[in-house]
């Protein structure tokens, strides 16, 4: 399950979302708003998305998972709007049998969201603001 929100995501929910009996290992990944980039100190992020394009690629990126790994549950989260230093703005849970599929499934997933979603991060600086482009590290 992938979702796009306005709401503070709860990783314990998850967490507990993921959590399975079969499974003996539960990956989780989260992006925070930090407060510098390249050019100095960052106040907060503006994320914007194309809503319709976004669930159907979103969707694409669970289907592709589910077809290369064996993993028991998958959930990631991406916020829209205006966030401040320190809230995560995107975050990616994984189950599997064995941790080597959950680790790899879970950086496929925010690889993946990162590179394909239209969803656009805006940041603000001491020196204005600026879109920019989304890198997959």
């Amino acid at each position: 399950m992938i979702t796009i929100t306005e709401n503070p995501i709860d990783v314990n929910k998850l967490l507990d979302y993921v959590s399975d009996p079969s499974s003996g290992a539960s990956v989780l990944f989260t992006g925070t708003v930090r407060d510098h980039n390249q050019e100095g100190k960052v106040s907060k992020l503006h994320y914007e998305v194309y809503q319709e394009m976004a669930e159907k690629i979103l969707q694409e990126i669970e289907n592709e998972i589910n077809t290369k790994w064996k993993i028991n549950k998958f959930i990631a989260i991406h916020r829209t709007g205006t966030l401040k230093v320190g809230e995560i703005s995107v975050a990616v849970a994984v189950s599997s049998d064995h941790r080597k599929e959950a680790f790899e499934a879970c950086k496929f997933g925010i690889d993946s969201i990162k590179e394909k979603a239209p969803i656009w991060k805006k940041e603000f600086t001491e020196s204005g603001t600026k879109w920019v482009e989304a890198i997959a590290k």
